[in-house]
């Protein structure tokens, strides 16, 4: 696979402009990561965008992830002085948390405007975040409808609207953002196979493969637990992949294995969480930050 993957749509160039020509507009800044990657699901432009607002990290899809090194990553973001939530925005655990904190964080601003005599108004939100992260879904169980067209592949939502969710909070939703490039392999690795980079991008195969490869590592009683092999850790991936093949009946015509099928198999399963809690990132594998949160 090539170290650097180019995926930059042109909807994603007027959602940045976008995001900025809005900024003076908000009052906190609401940022989705996806909990089972949360380093290469965060843009590293968004923190420079929304510099000097406060923000808010949310993990979303905590239900998908595993819930220890989720804890870690909590305790990381909490470390660098972020305020954090864990969101399961499908299903709307965390939803309550979420609001709560938005308050919470303009209490003091909307205290000084009514010692004036002035009205606050509503608090104004921004939701960012990289395609696919859950951002729609988020808004939804805000508004208690589907306000914004969500779906199962990337860069799906469009336009820019104001959402009244409560009488003192309104939402402003955009489009997710990525990177105009993907330099690490890793970070292309993973948001491929989370289902952030369509999957017409990298080779299917490749992404399962690689999966495969760390599930066998990190995670081999949920390999066995849903397909029934046996996982030995100095064997090829490839046998491993091979052996599920044959239970799942992932075979050609001729009898050969089907890698097509069975690499779209595991994907699915993985990002449905049919495999369990799982997570392919940890703190203690990112040393060096790629941005600061304020």
């Amino acid at each position: 696979m090539s170290q650097t993957i180019n995926w930059y749509p042109g909807h994603m160039k007027k959602t940045k402009d976008l995001i900025q020509s809005h900024l003076k507009l908000v009052d906190v800044v609401v940022e989705l990561l996806d909990a089972r990657i949360p380093e290469s699901s965060r843009n590293p432009q968004i923190a420079e965008l929304t510099k000097g607002k406060p923000r808010i990290v949310c993990m979303n899809k905590y239900d998908l992830a595993d819930p220890k090194v989720t804890s870690l990553w909590k305790q990381h973001f909490e470390g660098e002085g972020a305020s954090v939530e864990l969101l399961d925005a499908v299903h709307g655990d965390g939803i309550d948390r979420l609001m709560k904190q938005i308050v919470e964080r303009m209490k003091e601003k909307r205290a000084r405007y009514l010692e004036k005599g002035r009205n606050p108004g509503p608090v104004r939100v921004m939701i960012v975040g990289i395609p696919n992260v859950g951002k729609s879904s988020l808004i939804n169980k805000l508004v208690g409808k589907s306000a914004a067209k969500t779906g199962n592949k990337p860069g799906v939502t469009r336009g820019k609207q104001w959402i009244r969710i409560r009488d003192d909070i309104e939402l402003f939703d955009t489009p997710g953002i990525l990177w105009p490039k993907i330099d690490s392999k890793e970070v292309g690795l993973n948001l491929a196979i989370t289902g952030a980079i369509k999957d017409d991008i990298l080779n299917i195969e490749d992404m399962a493969y690689e999966l495969l490869r760390r599930l066998e590592i990190h995670y081999p009683e949920a390999l066995t637990a849903r397909y029934g092999v046996e996982v030995d850790p100095v064997a090829p991936t490839i046998e491993l992949m091979d052996a599920i093949a044959l239970r799942r009946g992932c075979r050609r015509g001729g009898g050969d294995i089907d890698y097509d099928k069975v690499a779209r198999l595991l994907l699915d399963e993985f990002r449905k969480g049919t495999l369990g809690r799982l997570s392919l990132e940890w703190p203690d594998d990112f040393l060096d930050r790629r941005g600061e949160l304020t």
